[in-house]
């Protein structure tokens, strides 16, 4: 067991969930956003996560702390939306940039399954049909979006480091880019997440559980599913053995997903999916944030290819990008 640093213990005391007593627990492994921590208190152990003002990643890559509480505001509506979808939230200190959550030690990390190999049908279409009542329930309670008024947040973690940072690597793309970025911001419709990864969904069972929800904005939903699909494509070549597994995933995700779609015609948002979901796909190669595990330039040469041709030639159903990508990596 390690000290708390002291950030994490006041803001538990100020919150009410600690005394006096000296806090220990362990750092957790997290993505480049934020401090995440497991702490043992006397009414037993919380996961709690402090914002960081600059990322870790390489490039210069800097965002407000006040993101994490627009991270406790999705997933309080998340869980009223999807009853276990989110962890529950405990307390959130504005001041420090703490958020205090539940602790969920049994979860399986999806990343990890599908790092595995393990492409369950099962857990794809669960995740589909969990984001899309998420969207759904807000779409229906349009009085939501006073609370998430964090464009300018989302702007700078999402859509400048992902579509922007890559439009300056490619430049004769950087209209079809820029094209991206304007589309998301005037399709504001639903509560978006903003980070559906695979690393950021817990699975108990097959039930999902999201969790990291810094870039929480009143957006497009597109953004999610798209981001999220991406993330399919690209297992495909960490882990080829199970390529055909992911791509099915893929399918069922996006099909479970759009089936639930009620708040517009669901064509509309598989066409806004479809485009943008090539732009993501440049950004983890070419962007501030890119995927870690695609460290050969072969592979990242695949995606390149891909996410390039679908960029000047966009398309507008999933299957089409689907077809691509299967086309691309059976040579």
């Amino acid at each position: 067991m390690t000290a708390v640093p002291e950030v994490f213990a006041q803001a538990l005391r100020e919150l009410g969930l600690a005394g006096d007593e000296t806090l220990s627990g362990q750092p957790l492994t997290g993505g480049v956003s934020s401090d995440i921590w497991r702490i043992d208190t006397a009414g037993g152990p919380l996961c709690a996560k402090r914002a960081l003002p600059t990322l870790r990643v390489a490039a210069l890559w800097q965002a407000p702390i006040e993101r994490n509480r627009f991270e406790a505001r999705w997933m309080q509506v998340a869980a009223e939306a999807v009853p276990g979808s989110a962890p529950r939230v405990l307390a959130q200190h504005p001041g420090l940039g703490v958020l205090a959550m539940e602790y969920l030690p049994q979860h399986a990390l999806w990343k990890q399954q599908l790092r595995d190999g393990d492409a369950d049908l099962r857990t794809a279409q669960a995740v589909g049909l969990t984001l899309a009542r998420i969207h759904a329930y807000s779409a229906a309670r349009p009085a939501l979006a006073a609370d998430f008024r964090s464009q300018s947040i989302f702007f700078d973690i999402r859509l400048e480091p992902y579509l922007l940072a890559t439009a300056s690597v490619h430049p004769d793309l950087a209209p079809q880019l820029r094209a991206l970025v304007q589309a998301t911001q005037t399709q504001a419709r639903v509560l978006v997440h903003g980070d559906v990864s695979p690393k950021n969904i817990l699975v108990d069972g097959h039930r999902p559980v999201l969790l990291d929800a810094e870039c929480a904005v009143w957006g497009d939903p597109a953004f999610d599913l798209a981001f999220c699909l991406n993330h399919l494509l690209l297992k495909c070549l960490w882990t080829p053995a199970a390529r055909a597994g992911f791509l099915t995933c893929f399918d069922a995700l996006a099909q479970a997903y759009l089936q639930s779609v009620d708040w517009e015609p669901a064509l509309n948002v598989e066409g806004r999916t479809a485009r943008l979901l090539p732009g993501l796909l440049l950004a983890r190669v070419d962007g501030k944030s890119p995927v870690e595990y695609l460290v050969d330039e072969a592979p990242r040469q695949t995606v390149r290819r891909v996410a390039r041709s679908l960029l000047a030639r966009p398309v507008d159903r999933l299957s089409q990008v689907a077809q691509a990508w299967r086309q691309e990596i059976a040579t």
